[in-house]
């Protein structure tokens, strides 16, 4: 969790609060939401009534116009604890709605805004086609104008976050498909539209309680009033929320890693071999010793990148490396734990086994590491 010169009376109760709304309307049913593959509506409605989602939403539209990102940070670091990851709450709330918020015109804002702070409206964001990856230049859908002023969206993406219970999804498409990147726009489709379909629940091996799915658009009309900020300039719109997408990544990474090696030196205390603590051997001690060294690190440098961002300094390098770093140690820090549970880490009742396979994805989605270490190595 955040170090404590990070804190403020208001991030203590606000933790405890989010700790409490867990322990009654989540965790009971987490196990439930896994199995079907999918959260209900009904939990962001009663988040939204406490306050828990979309709260950089303006006072005016709903929300609370909340934006140091210590408040995130909290709730990313308690699902960790709780080893709650079926809920998308960093999407909806640290990722998407940012978007909305930067870029939503008074119209827009007074249209959208309120039902994402309530928890009424799920917000998504559509970047990734089947033959694009992390290369949001080569996005071939397009949303073409028409002589109404609206667009005609046509094409694909998969693997969409909040893919099935989102029903305000920002799209990622080419406008003037001759300008490459300078003709990339963003447009927003709503449930309902003729033509929008939302493909089956993605089957992952982690994250399962997450809904994942393919999205299609077979000439779908959206009207021009759903151009979320510049035309042509949707390149430029992701490149200037890319920094807090992935310093979002980064945190969610090291409070799995802190929530894994929690789990796992309470574990060595209580399991005994040969008759004593295997907490007591020179290897566990060992293993706990660099794990815990490394996590530390790791916090104090997210630590510093939520203070930064909350400054508006944030680079994007840095960002990137808060990433891929703390991504590539909770995948460390996870296999070492369960390799420390022995042959019950294997099994799916053990908190670390879920842990495990969650952990997997951190180091693909929101650009993959490989994309990281391009972009660090850019700014050199």
């Amino acid at each position: 969790m955040m170090q404590d010169h990070m804190h403020e009376a208001e991030h203590h109760m606000f933790r405890e609060a989010f700790r409490e709304f867990l322990v009654r309307e989540v965790i009971p049913f987490e196990d439930e939401w896994t199995e079907q593959g999918i959260a209900p509506r009904s939990v962001w409605k009663t988040a939204g009534e406490n306050g828990f989602v979309g709260f950089s939403v303006p006072e005016e539209f709903g929300g609370q116009g909340v934006t140091d990102f210590r408040f995130n940070a909290i709730i990313s670091e308690e699902l960790a604890q709780a080893n709650v990851s079926s809920l998308q709450f960093s999407l909806h709330t640290d990722i998407v709605v940012p978007y909305f918020v930067h870029l939503s015109t008074e119209e827009q804002s007074a249209r959208w805004l309120p039902g994402f702070a309530s928890g009424d409206s799920l917000a998504a964001i559509a970047m990734t086609e089947p033959g694009t990856g992390s290369d949001l230049q080569a996005v071939a859908t397009t949303a073409i104008r028409q002589d109404d002023g609206g667009f005609l969206v046509n094409g694909s993406k998969t693997f969409i976050s909040s893919g099935i219970n989102g029903d305000k999804v920002i799209v990622v498409a080419k406008t003037d498909p001759s300008l490459g990147a300078r003709g990339t726009s963003l447009v927003v489709v709503e449930e309902g539209m003729d033509g929008f379909e939302r493909g089956r629940n993605l089957d992952k091996i982690g994250l399962k309680g997450q809904d994942t799915a393919e999205l299609f658009f077979n000439d779908v009309v959206v009207p021009g009033k759903n151009l979320l900020g510049e035309e042509g300039m949707g390149f430029a719109h992701l490149m200037s929320e890319l920094p807090q997408e992935r310093l979002a990544i980064g945190l969610q990474s090291i409070a799995a890693a802190e929530a894994a090696f929690d789990v796992t030196n309470e574990y060595c205390k209580a399991r005994t071999a040969f008759g004593k603590e295997i907490a007591s051997f020179q290897n566990t001690r060992f293993r706990l010793a660099e794990m815990h060294t490394e996590i530390t690190i790791g916090r104090t440098f997210v630590d510093q990148c939520i203070l930064e961002l909350n400054a508006g300094t944030l680079s994007t390098e840095k960002a990137s490396m808060a990433k891929y770093w703390c991504s590539e140690l909770q995948g460390r820090v996870v296999d070492q734990c369960l390799q420390l549970h022995g042959g019950y880490g294997f099994m799916g009742e053990y908190d670390i086994s879920k842990m495990y396979v969650d952990a997997r994805v951190s180091r693909i989605y929101g650009g993959t590491n490989e994309i990281m270490r391009e972009i660090i190595g850019r700014s050199l």
